[in-house]
C-alpha cells in the first residue's frame, strides 16, 4: 500500500497516568479527536487529535520507555509552536479552557505576533501568526 500521507511532524505529548479528561485541546484549540484507546480504568492510554489538519497524539507516561509528562519532570524541554489565524482569539480560548499564560500576545520585530501558554498537563505552546 502506498503511503497516503505527506511528510508531516506529529508530536506525541505525554500526560500523567490516570488522566480521563483531555477536553482542554478541543476547547482551547478546536482540536478534533480522531481516535482514543482507554485503559481498563477509563484513563487515556493514547488519543489522536488534529488541529486544522496538523496531527498530534497524547499518550500516558511510560516509565519503561523513559517517556514522562512535563509535570513529572518539573518542566519541559519542548515548546510547541501553533500557527493560527487569530492569536488573540486562540490565547483567550486557551486561557478560558485552563491554560496559564507565560507571556501575553504581542507583536515582535521579527514579524510574528505571538503569546505563550502552559497547558494543564505542563506542555508549553507558542501561539503565533506571521504578521502581514
Amino acid at each position: 500500500m502506498k503511503n497516503q500521507f505527506k511528510t508531516a511532524f506529529a508530536p506525541v505529548l505525554y500526560i500523567p497516568t490516570g488522566i480521563v479528561d483531555i477536553d482542554f485541546y478541543k476547547n482551547a484549540f478546536g482540536a478534533i479527536e480522531l481516535r482514543r484507546f482507554n485503559n481498563d480504568d477509563g484513563s487515556i492510554h493514547v488519543a489522536e487529535f488534529t488541529i486544522d489538519g496538523a496531527m498530534f497524539h497524547l499518550h500516558e507516561e511510560n516509565y519503561i520507555k523513559k517517556a514522562f509528562s512535563p509535570l513529572s519532570c518539573n518542566g519541559t524541554t519542548t515548546n510547541i509552536g501553533l500557527m493560527v489565524d487569530d492569536v488573540d482569539k486562540v490565547m483567550t480560548q486557551a486561557l478560558a479552557a485552563g491554560a496559564k499564560e507565560i507571556s501575553p500576545a504581542q507583536d515582535y520585530d521579527y514579524g510574528f505576533r505571538q503569546g505563550d501558554i502552559i497547558d494543564p498537563f505542563g506542555h508549553h505552546w507558542t501561539i503565533q501568526k506571521v504578521m502581514e
